[in-house]
């Protein structure tokens, strides 16, 4: 894959499901082709981040709509998500915009004894 894409390259037409099923399935193929262009994202946005951090967030993002069941709703959501590839894959984003992502983790309070800094290594 080239660094940069065309910029209708990975452009794609709504598409209504007719059924859950049908949208789950969708909703499995933008999952893994984020997964797949981690590594592509990470050196597109030179991110000081572990692979294992960037799949763990797209997980994240991915599971935060794992209960909708409307599946108007979720064909929304996967145009959202697909639009959201093309502009991280397209460089349409600046690297503090995928940062952001990860802002929830970093706002968490920092340990500062010696103890809450040993059990918070120590923590799942």
């Amino acid at each position: 894959m080239s660094a940069v894409f065309g910029v209708s390259e990975l452009a794609r037409t709504t598409v209504s499901s007719t059924s859950a099923a049908e949208a789950t399935k969708r909703a499995l193929a933008l999952y893994r082709t984020f997964q797949k262009s981690v590594p592509e994202i990470q050196k597109l946005y030179e991110l000081d981040l572990p692979e294992s951090a960037l799949r763990a967030k797209i997980r994240e993002e991915f599971e935060k709509n794992r209960h909708v069941t409307d599946v108007q709703v979720r064909d929304v959501l996967l145009a959202k998500g697909q639009m959201e590839y093309q502009e991280t894959m397209n460089l349409w984003k600046q690297q503090t915009h995928v940062y952001r992502y990860f802002a929830e983790e970093e706002a968490a309070p920092k340990p500062v004894t010696f103890l809450d800094k040993f059990f918070d290594g120590r923590s799942p």
